[in-house]
């Protein structure tokens, strides 16, 4: 009998898919990668066209050992990783470096790891895609000569480990932009005005927004204007100067891909990236289910279609028909216009069968796993259905030549709702007055609410937020997302702190040397349009050396400028007046980790450190001390008194000499602007005026 071995990525996959095949089968891993460009040097020769240099990982001898005895009893071998560029390249890899026979070997692929899938999967063997590999090999040349030329320049000019990325220094500057935004933001004042009036034979009073004038929307922007609106509507008859009913439908969600699902589960599950990836990667390579075995319980993680096969739309249709009624199906499958190319997986991430329900499998999981497969099954099951519907009325009232506007609606088809709500839906209204309203309905005023407030900055990048915007941006793909946030999160140039992504100190000195010297490293569009050559690899329009030809001698000689105007501005350690109190040594500035501290310059007999307070040569405007430079635990800036915790005076933005001309209270720097800290103050000006006097 003829013996074949299989060999996948994962020990994980080898468990599930062994209980698939029978005897004859022997399933090996790899355990990922088995070569890799060397850590010791660049490992891309640029003088003989960009040849790499492979060399087996450290550690992974001992498995192609055991590979290649297993190889030599079979009859066949089956290279079954991952269905994207980087499994295929590992292929690739595994027959380079156990010298596959190319008769006896065959590459196949599988988007789920079910008993179907896999021996479907062998039934349609085909060669290694070497177009798919090309694509994986540009990726991971132009990331290495990035990393590596740039990042020496980092440890001249700020420390030692510091790092560059071709992704990740992107990334960076989308949260540095951000900060910029924020810090710059100059809030502005808006007043709402809400009308609570009575109706006739209703005991309840019905509530409705200031609208606008002659029918026109418009915004309250102070004081003044909402007296002059309260002096008219206080004093005014009131009717109700139209109703509006309509129908109004709600789309089913698509089946989520990579980025959708990972914004998702940080929305609904409070779940970071990487650790939405982790339980994924579980649930795809299977899952022990009471009574059923080892399965996967889910396709394939990393994709950004969402197409669907016509089997799993059939059963998925024909579950929905039997569980909730053929009202509940949806007329048609759901495509998303994409004009990028679609690379990776070829389907959306579903459940690999929709009749086994989160609440079948639940004792088999761990509560996260459960957490996050019932995420993936409701979206799923929720994209095969037909729409919500509601009814929505909308009444405007007449006060006057001003009006107020009151909306409600209410659900009369539940559709996809049945199953799946998004985690940011809106409550709906249903406001059961507006039902029995018409335009000869008696009204009169009961009061008016005003508020003040004012605009806010936009918000910090959360994880789901920058993989929201970097996936707009065409940056990365599906497998660069989760492990381009953590890198920068690592590497502390982002300190994450609740939800919220923040730039430290030592982020924003590598984001202003990035943008300084290599601006279009950093250049969205640029780091786009090199996704987009990778897809042209991908699909055989583009050599991939080419893509090296074109960028690396613009990358050497941006590096040999920056070398020269870098070395000039190299820090050295700044000597202090604060005198190290073990030895007697003035201390120096230096860079860590977390950004500047001070130490002693007689390391390593005196090992003292302190944190730097970097003064700012402003009074604290509560106690009169100095205001100093902080740092959260996590590295974001901010600033405080030096008397601290004596003082709690603290803001996020940094306060001025200056005091309100208006108020007298302290000012704040925003961008090019001075910005009363009081908000209900409201006084700004102009920093250039302010230099100029």
């Amino acid at each position: 009998m003829a013996h074949y071995l299989v060999i996948v990525e994962s020990p994980a996959k080898v468990k599930t898919i062994k209980k698939f095949l029978g005897k004859n089968y022997s399933v090996e891993a790899s355990n990922g990668h088995v070569r890799d460009l060397p850590k010791s040097q660049l490992g891309i020769d640029v003088d003989q066209d960009y040849e790499p240099k492979y060399i087996t990982i450290r550690g992974k001898g001992d498995i192609l050992a055991k590979l290649r005895k297993e190889v030599k009893k079979a009859d066949k071998v089956f290279l079954a990783t991952d269905p994207d560029r980087e499994g295929e390249a590992i292929s690739w890899h595994l027959a380079t470096a156990l010298k596959l026979d190319e008769k006896k070997m065959s590459r196949i692929s599988f988007n789920e790891i079910t008993k179907t899938a896999v021996k479907a999967s062998l039934k349609e063997p085909r060669e290694i895609d070497m177009d798919l590999v090309d694509a994986q090999q540009a990726r991971r040349a132009l990331d290495r000569v990035v990393g590596y030329k740039i990042s020496p320049l980092l440890w001249a000019k700020v420390k030692r480990g510091l790092s560059a990325g071709r992704v990740q220094s992107v990334a960076l500057r989308i949260v540095a932009d951000r900060e910029d935004e924020i810090n710059a933001f100059v809030p502005e004042e808006y007043w709402s005005l809400d009308g609570v009036f009575k109706i006739k034979g209703e005991k309840r009073p019905l509530t409705a927004k200031f609208y606008g004038m002659d029918n026109k929307k418009m915004t309250i922007s102070s004081k003044e204007e909402l007296d002059q609106i309260l002096s008219v509507v206080e004093k005014t008859d009131y009717q109700v100067c139209d109703i509006k009913k309509s129908e109004r439908l709600k789309k089913a969600p698509l089946p989520f891909i990579t980025s959708t699902l990972q914004q998702e589960a940080s929305k609904a599950l409070n779940f970071g990236t990487q650790k939405t990836m982790r339980i994924a990667q579980q649930l795809y390579e299977g899952i022990d289910i009471k009574g059923n075995g080892t399965v996967g319980v889910i396709t394939y993680l990393r994709t950004d279609s969402t197409r669907i096969s016509d089997e799993a739309d059939a059963s998925a249709r024909e579950y929905i028909t039997e569980t909730y009624g053929k009202e509940y199906v949806a007329e048609e499958v759901k495509t998303k216009a994409n004009s990028k190319k679609i690379q990776d997986a070829h389907e959306a991430i579903r459940p690999s069968d929709i009749t086994r329900t989160p609440a079948s499998i639940k004792d088999s999981l761990s509560r996260d796993q459960f957490r996050l497969y019932q995420l993936i099954w409701k979206r799923f099951a929720a994209s095969r259905m037909q729409p919500a519907k509601y009814e929505t009325t909308s009444v405007k009232i007449g006060a006057g030549e001003y009006t107020f506007s009151v909306a409600a609606s209410k659900v009369i088809f539940e559709g996809f709702r049945t199953v799946y709500t998004e985690s940011d839906e809106e409550k709906e209204e249903n406001n059961v007055l507006l039902n029995d309203l018409s335009k000869e309905s008696v009204i009169s005023k009961d009061h008016f609410d005003s508020k003040q407030h004012f605009t806010q900055p936009p918000a910090h990048y959360t994880e789901a937020a920058l993989v929201k915007a970097m996936e707009e941006l065409g940056i990365g793909r599906p497998s660069t997302y989760a492990p381009t946030i953590s890198t920068i999160i690592g590497r502390r140039y982002v300190a994450k702190e609740g939800r919220n992504l923040y730039l430290t100190e030592i982020g924003e000195v590598v984001n202003n040397i990035m943008k300084q010297s290599f601006p279009s490293i950093i250049d969205v569009n640029f780091t786009a349009n090199m996704e987009g050559l990778l897809d042209m690899v991908e699909e055989g329009k583009l050599e991939w050396k080419e893509v090296l030809r074109n960028f690396y001698p613009d990358l050497k000689e941006a590096v040999e400028i920056a070398e020269k105007e870098l070395e000039n501005v190299t820090i050295e350690d700044e000597v202090t007046d604060v005198i190290c109190e073990e030895c007697g040594r003035n201390m120096v500035i230096k860079y860590g980790p977390h950004g500047k501290f001070l130490a002693c310059p007689g390391f390593p007999d005196c090992r003292n450190t302190k944190p730097y307070l970097e003064k700012i040569g402003v009074a604290c405007p509560q106690c009169g001390k100095e205001v100093v430079l902080r740092k959260t635990k996590k590295g974001r800036k901010y600033y405080g008194c030096e008397d601290n915790p004596e003082c709690d005076f603290m803001s996020w933005q940094k306060p001025s000499a200056k005091k309100c001309p208006r108020c007298g209270k302290y000012m704040l720097e925003k961008g090019k602007k001075l910005v009363c800290s009081d908000e209900q103050c409201g006084y700004v000006e102009n920093i250039e005026n302010t230099e100029n006097n």
